[in-house]
């Protein structure tokens, strides 16, 4: 983790040296993330060794993509669905923006399928968590769930697919693991889409 927040301060630095004043905002935000990155860490220490290892790589493959832009670029350019929130308060996802080249029954730690982002106040979506999904035509719901960093993923009918979602980049009371998160919302844009926890 400590190599993971020393890239991402760097590349804040290489940012914030360029002379631009939005990537001097640009580079005290990913300094900020890196922070609350090493944070995280800290508090997943429980997960083990490996685990905490797969979680510094996918913070690793997941870093360029605090930029929208970047994300989009690089394929996760699908909007999937709205600003995610649950009417019972258990708390928000956020946008989910999906690579479907990589929607294809395989889960992979630097490769998830979906990147969650939480709109702010000032327009722009913040990077928050991942989502890893296998559609249930790739691996039928009567099957034993498939495995990442140890966690089993969860059954969701509604989407007709498996899916485990990472709190990487926000800190989430509920767990590093869970589905959501009760410090995401969706106060920030109209586009919502209400969805009981399941």
């Amino acid at each position: 983790m400590r190599q993971t927040a020393l890239l991402i301060t760097g590349i804040a630095l290489l940012a914030a040296c360029s002379g631009d004043p939005t990537a001097a905002s640009t580079a005290a935000e990913l300094q900020s993330r890196a922070a609350a990155a090493g944070a995280a860490a800290a508090g997943g220490a429980s997960f083990g060794a490996a685990v905490n290892k797969d979680l510094a790589t996918l913070r690793r493959a997941t870093a360029p993509f605090h930029n929208f832009a970047t994300a989009s670029d690089a394929g996760w350019s699908t909007k999937i669905t709205s600003c995610m929130t649950d009417p019972d308060g258990a708390g928000g996802m956020g946008f989910h923006y999906g690579n479907t080249d990589l929607i294809d029954g395989t889960a992979s730690v630097d490769k998830p399928e979906l990147l969650l982002y939480e709109p702010d106040k000032n327009g722009r979506l913040t990077l928050v968590a991942v989502e890893y999904i296998i559609p249930y035509t790739a691996h039928g719901r009567e099957e034993a769930p498939p495995v990442l960093f140890g966690q089993q993923f969860k059954q969701n009918d509604v989407f007709q697919l498996w899916g485990l979602h990472a709190w990487v980049w926000k800190h989430n009371p509920s767990g590093m693991f869970a589905d959501w998160n009760p410090t995401v919302n969706c106060d920030n844009t109209t586009d919502v889409m209400a969805m009981r926890h399941q």
